[in-house]
């Protein structure tokens, strides 16, 4: 027997042995007497795949034999709040070709019970054409006001200019990133637009309406975009005359990927890559 510390206090450990002394324990290796760096890692590592609590406690149990409270856990998962914090505050690159800018709902506990909260979240490509993660911020909701401050972090941490921000169909996003991004494009995602249009078209007519839709966003050109748009106002426009001013009103913003070659237009058309 030997007495193990850890993070969660100190236990005692019987290691099986046999004859010919060939047996080697490999959690716990011969003459190892502290055990915290291993238990903190798999609590971390359990963590960062995103199990509960109670899960970890479980695996924890079976692979030590040892009891952890959840207050130990949230100790241990608590070391990542530095890293975290540096992580939210880095340095950023001056200029980015074109970013993504979208919020993601989740579901998250709190105080016992759980809420909706939104996760602005900042997907870049940098010059030298890799993906980089460059924000995410937390609040109750979407709305404008809030991606201003988040686009002023983006400044404080070191960009200057963005050639290309695609964005959702959010009121007021385009002009919070004209406030700190005056020479930006902005490109509205086309996906959320379809999306949203469809919420006000009879299910009977939906196949039909995409039908005729498709020309409109798929088209080698604005000027052949914007002639299939016509017709769909022609052919729609007295049914859902609330769809197709959608279109119109937001044309300027939907239409921007049209001057680029059909390599960028795959990247910027959409925030789906969030």
């Amino acid at each position: 027997k030997k007495t193990v510390k850890s993070s969660i206090g100190q236990f005692e450990l019987e290691t099986p042995r046999d004859r010919a002394g060939s047996f080697e324990p490999q959690l716990v290796k011969k003459n190892q007497t502290k055990l915290t760096p291993e238990i903190d890692e798999k609590i971390l590592s359990m963590f960062a795949l995103g199990m509960s609590y109670r899960d970890i406690r479980g695996h924890i149990q079976d692979m030590y034999g040892v009891e952890v409270s959840e207050a130990t856990i949230t100790a241990v998962t608590d070391q990542l709040i530095p890293e975290l914090k540096a992580w939210q505050a880095r340095s950023l690159d001056t200029l980015y070709p074109f970013i993504w800018l979208d919020a993601i709902h989740y579901k998250i506990k709190e105080n016992g019970r759980y809420v909706s909260k939104a996760i602005y979240t900042v997907l870049g490509v940098n010059i030298e054409g890799r993906k980089e993660l460059l924000g995410l911020y937390i609040s109750e909701s979407e709305g404008a006001n809030y991606w201003l401050s988040v686009l002023t972090d983006l400044h404080n941490r070191g960009v200057s200019d963005i050639l290309i921000a695609c964005v959702d169909g959010l009121k007021g996003f385009p002009e919070a990133i004209a406030t700190i991004y005056p020479d930006a494009e902005v490109q509205e995602c086309v996906i959320h637009q379809i999306r949203n249009s469809m919420k006000y078209v009879a299910s009977k007519h939906q196949k039909e309406f995409m039908t005729d839709l498709k020309p409109v966003y798929k088209a080698a050109t604005k000027d052949a975009a914007e002639a299939a748009l016509d017709e769909l106002d022609d052919k729609w426009g007295k049914l859902y005359p609330i769809v197709i001013a959608s279109w119109r009103r937001k044309w300027g913003n939907l239409s921007v990927y049209f001057k680029y070659p059909d390599y960028v237009r795959k990247a910027i058309y959409t925030t789906n890559a969030i």
